[in-house]
């Protein structure tokens, strides 16, 4: 039977040499699940702009196991297999990370940020902590966390994971009635696998212009976004490169 696993990072920041200090997931099979919440140390230290996000601090892990010889770490390596399914929000940066320790995913990925790009395209912001308060998931989320033993706390793995469990079925429901003849599992790693048009930016100084429109003013700005911008969006610059080509 087919493994679901809900997975979220806490890290010491974002760039290259950060590591991951906390590591929540669920596994789901219709049936049962397994909760793992556990925090690492690292030799790297956590940056301020991260700990003011996730609130984790160097003394929380003091006497912390590496990430590599963690149950949690070790159980993952277990079930990554074919069959199973990997669900993360923004999973290039967590599955980034996750590769550092020597994980290569062999699960099929669901990606719900992709696929909340595709399925609502006209929102402002496709966080999920955005979703958490414009789908009215908070109010359930005490009910679930009671369920699970989770304590709930923005920016915290295992918390997160839960707002991603609540959110992965808003997300199903939805593709139910776009895609009424598709196996919405199936579909939402189609659509993880799918790059999204961006056509109007959302910030800097071309902000509510489109893409084309910028194209035709200014390409040398959308040329220098491609090579200037290292962390540039994939989908963003799948939509840039897709309008200078066009």
């Amino acid at each position: 039977m087919a493994k679901y696993i809900l997975l979220d990072t806490e890290t010491t920041g974002t760039e290259q040499e950060d590591r991951i200090i906390q590591l929540g997931f669920l596994v789901l099979d219709g049936v049962n699940t397994e909760v793992h919440n556990q925090f690492f140390s690292t030799s790297v230290d956590i940056k301020i702009p991260a700990m003011e996000t996730h609130g984790i601090t160097p003394e929380m892990l003091e006497g912390k196991p590496n990430i590599q010889d963690s149950p949690s770490f070790k159980r993952l390596q277990e079930l990554n297999t074919q069959e199973n399914y990997l669900v993360i929000h923004n999973a290039p940066f967590d599955i980034g990370m996750l590769q550092k320790e020597g994980f290569e995913p062999q699960m099929q990925i669901i990606d719900t940020l992709r696929v909340a790009k595709h399925i609502y395209k006209d929102e402002e912001a496709h966080r999920l902590q955005y979703f958490r308060y414009k789908l009215k998931l908070y109010q359930q989320e005490q009910q679930e966390a009671q369920k699970l033993g989770v304590e709930i706390k923005a920016h915290d793995a295992i918390g997160d994971v839960l707002v991603l469990k609540l959110f992965l079925t808003q997300l199903r429901k939805e593709i139910q009635k776009l895609y009424p003849q598709k196996n919405p599992v199936e579909m939402m790693v189609e659509l993880t696998n799918t790059p999204v048009f961006i056509s109007k930016f959302k910030f800097g100084k071309y902000k509510n212009k489109t893409l084309q429109e910028v194209a035709h003013e200014d390409s040398g700005y959308l040329r220098w976004m491609l090579k200037g911008m290292e962390n540039l969006d994939e989908d963003l610059r799948y939509s840039i490169n897709s309008v200078l080509e066009g």
